[in-house]
């Protein structure tokens, strides 16, 4: 006899419908066997759930060839989602269910041995697929009704308007809602108060003390989008200053969140029962790592650091630390805000819009600017260090930024300055002018500006031409570099309210040019 039940899996970012089928007949001898392209994984499910329907009180045909396939065929199947629906199918085809009531639901979960079902990953693009798929079948006779997700999960899946969750704990309660003898509320959340609960940082730019200049940096790079790198001795502030940049970045969008928390829960990020990201992510990744982990990859790739900042900050802390093929692949993701991981079988597409902030010292021993340390850094010494940071990544970060080691007055002082709610609501201000700017362009903020827009937003006078010139030839700047300046003066004007980009936002962008002024 064969029993059907609907499942998913997913690929990429995105979730695809799989029927798990099980025939369960006499053979000469008793057998186990799952086809479809399955992974160890699901392939080992085989022995989680015979111990989970046994220990769950139910019959186990254990003496009869059961042939379990996932179908399309096509699609390679991983993890262990796969646990619930295969036993539910099973349980199904020996009569312990209403088989009206299973092909209603799609199924998803992994079983422990006594019965219980733990979370599973892609809860929410799951979700979205879902809803797909019931439109897809409103007009038909078996149409969806709904998701069986672990508890767990059904928070994050629960986002999705339009198809009904149902939190599931063990094996038993589904047989007995399955069986019509039990009602399962679905999960309900309320967006706007989630957002409203949730959006909150335990930090602040006001814990900063000094850096004024520093933190004018920041908050032009959070304007317009651009990149930044902070040069400054150990113990300056480059870190706490970079933890804290989310927090003046306008509040993600529910567009973005759930963009952002797909990534996160593919991997399996999304834990206590949490629902969204809707906070800006931070991800500061070791230098050690290496160049899959920071791209993605694997037999099937999976997101790397790049696309877990998605709409949020990269950091990369001592930045000529890292391994430089390791930057270098960084390039792509960088201009086209999406990175694409090749394999013989497949290709995916996942999203990498973020900004990057990096840091690194302005020397090996990392004193050259510390007026109380003595460098012991020869000149040859330095430019090796500095050259580790290929040019066209370096022509690929906006602003450039010294960050001084910090006086006593500064670190005595109570001022500390604007707190993050004053800051992001001028960077808010100056993107509603981007996003009216770019209105009827595929792009959002300054940063990402390409040559025919930057000549027809990025007109300069005279003065501000003069100025252009004389730091090209004086500084050696690339073309890069050149459009680099007009980007961020663009974003000064900006947060000016300033319609024109006028000499002393030229003047401005110019000093955020550090690198290039041959200083190091």
């Amino acid at each position: 006899m064969i029993s059907k039940v609907l499942s998913s899996a997913v690929y990429g970012i995105d979730a695809h419908m799989v029927e798990v089928e099980v025939d369960i007949s006499h053979g000469m001898l008793p057998s186990y066997s799952t086809v479809g392209l399955p992974d160890t994984a699901v392939k080992e499910s085989q022995n989680r759930v015979k111990a989970a329907i046994k220990n769950s009180g139910f019959e186990f045909p254990s003496l009869k060839k059961i042939t379990v396939n996932l179908a399309p065929a096509d699609i390679r199947k991983e993890g262990s989602a796969f646990d619930l629906p295969i036993a539910v199918a099973i349980l199904n085809t020996m009569g312990f269910l209403e088989k009206d009531l299973v092909r209603r639901y799609i199924i998803l979960g992994e079983l422990s041995l006594d019965g219980r079902i733990k979370p599973i990953k892609g809860a929410l693009p799951i979700a979205v697929a879902s809803k797909e798929m019931k439109i897809k079948r409103s007009s038909s006779e078996q149409g969806i009704e709904g998701i069986l997700l672990p508890a767990e999960n059904s928070a994050e899946a629960a986002v999705v308007e339009g198809i009904d969750v149902y939190p599931v704990e063990n094996l038993p309660q589904v047989v007995e809602f399955l069986s019509g003898k039990v009602t399962i509320q679905p999960k309900k959340i309320d967006i706007n108060k989630y957002f409203n609960d949730n959006l909150k940082y335990p930090i602040d730019f006001s814990d900063v003390k000094g850096q004024h200049h520093v933190k004018r940096a920041l908050e032009v790079a959070s304007a317009g989008g651009h990149n930044i790198i902070m040069i400054g001795p150990p113990g300056s502030g480059k870190s706490m200053l970079a933890k804290r940049i989310p927090t003046i970045i306008p509040n993600m969008s529910l567009e973005e969140s759930i963009e952002a928390t797909k990534i996160h829960s593919i991997m399996g990020m999304i834990r206590d029962n949490r629902a969204l990201i809707v906070t800006r992510p931070f991800r500061s990744p070791h230098h050690t790592i290496s160049y899959a982990g920071l791209i993605g990859g694997g037999h099937i790739p999976m997101p790397g650091e790049v696309s877990l900042s998605h709409n949020g900050v990269l950091f990369l802390d001592e930045l000529p630390e890292f391994t430089r093929n390791v930057l270098e692949v960084m390039r792509q993701p960088l201009e086209d805000g999406k990175v694409t991981i090749s394999r013989a079988s497949t290709s995916i597409t996942y999203p990498s819009r973020f900004m990057l902030v990096a840091a690194m010292n302005p020397c090996p021993c990392g004193y050259k600017t510390d007026p109380k340390k003595e460098c012991s850094c020869s000149p040859m010494l330095i430019k090796k260090y500095i050259s580790r940071i290929s040019g066209p990544l370096m022509d690929r970060i906006d602003i450039h930024i010294d960050v001084p080691a910090l006086r006593y007055q500064e670190l005595t002082s109570d001022n500390n300055g604007e707190i993050s709610d004053k800051i992001r609501e001028r960077v808010k201000e100056t993107r509603m002018i981007q996003q009216q700017r770019f209105k009827n362009e595929n792009i959002y903020c300054n940063a990402h500006m390409d040559s025919r827009q930057l000549n027809k937003y990025c007109q300069v006078g005279k003065e501000s031409k003069d100025l252009l010139e004389m730091a090209i030839n004086k500084l050696g700047l690339s073309a890069r570099a050149y459009n680099r300046i007009l980007k961020v003066s663009r974003t000064i004007a900006d947060l000016a309210g300033a319609e024109d980009i006028h000499g002393d936002h030229v003047a401005e962008s110019i000093q955020y040019r550090t690198l290039d002024r041959g200083e190091y």
